[in-house]
């Protein structure tokens, strides 16, 4: 049962689109007890049910915020990336919207030697390293450093591994999400109806490729977390 109240209107929901499933010829089975109906073929999500789980994951980064615990937000699909960026830097969420780098958690130690080789070029270009740089070689510089903002960009702060991961499309970050399932790391998926439910910890059932869709789960989210920090400050 949800512990609080997240003003989650279904009618605000249907608008958003988050009903709307995949083709019925692309679905998982075990996604049926979360579809309501078949029309013009297509899977029609229960948003009774999405608004059940979705409350559920609000009251878990909620009280997960107030004990000041880090998130991970992941969605690298072209519809989701922009809605991930902006979701996470409104909660202050370490994200990934780019690209997942396979082992970027279970190879943790790999992941923080390339953050920490992201930090130095960084700092040795706000220090204007660059202006002792040949030009072939500022130009390698600025490259290297683009690659790195672009798939570490989102969790250039992050120092350890996260406590909660949020997943936008379980289906097309599955390896983020066997990652997570390996460390053990609590894990909140938006799954479409071709995804499985049992893999994550709490599954939203929604529409995965639709950009309304996305950026109303996440908002929601991102409320709770926002409402939980804010506890988090006023009663350490």
């Amino acid at each position: 049962m949800t512990k609080r109240y997240w003003n989650i209107n279904l009618e605000e929901m249907m608008g958003a689109g988050v009903h709307f499933g995949h083709g019925t010829r692309k679905w998982n089975p075990q996604m049926a007890p979360f579809i309501a109906a078949k029309r013009k073929g297509i899977h029609i999500t229960n948003i009774t049910r999405t608004a059940r789980f979705l409350s559920e994951a609000c009251d878990l980064v909620f009280d997960a915020a107030r004990r000041g615990k880090k998130f991970l937000i992941v969605g690298t699909n072209n519809k989701a990336a922009d809605s991930v960026a902006r979701a996470s830097r409104k909660a202050r969420c370490h994200y990934v919207n780019k690209k997942w780098l396979a082992g970027m958690l279970t190879n943790w130690s790999i992941t923080e030697t390339r953050l920490n080789k992201f930090r130095d070029l960084r700092m040795e270009q706000k220090k204007g390293g660059l202006n002792h740089l040949l030009k072939r070689d500022a130009t390698m510089f600025k490259r290297q450093l683009a690659r790195l903002q672009t798939y570490l960009g989102g969790i250039q702060y992050m120092t350890g591994l996260p406590d909660i991961v949020i997943i936008v499309d379980q289906h097309k970050e599955y390896t983020a999400l066997r990652e997570c399932i390996t460390l053990g790391i609590p894990t909140i998926c938006l799954i479409d109806t071709n995804c499985d439910p049992n893999l994550s910890d709490i599954s939203i059932p929604a529409n995965d490729d639709a950009i309304s869709s996305i950026r109303f789960i996440l908002n929601k989210l991102v409320f709770a977390i926002c409402e939980g920090r804010f506890s988090y400050l006023i009663n350490p």
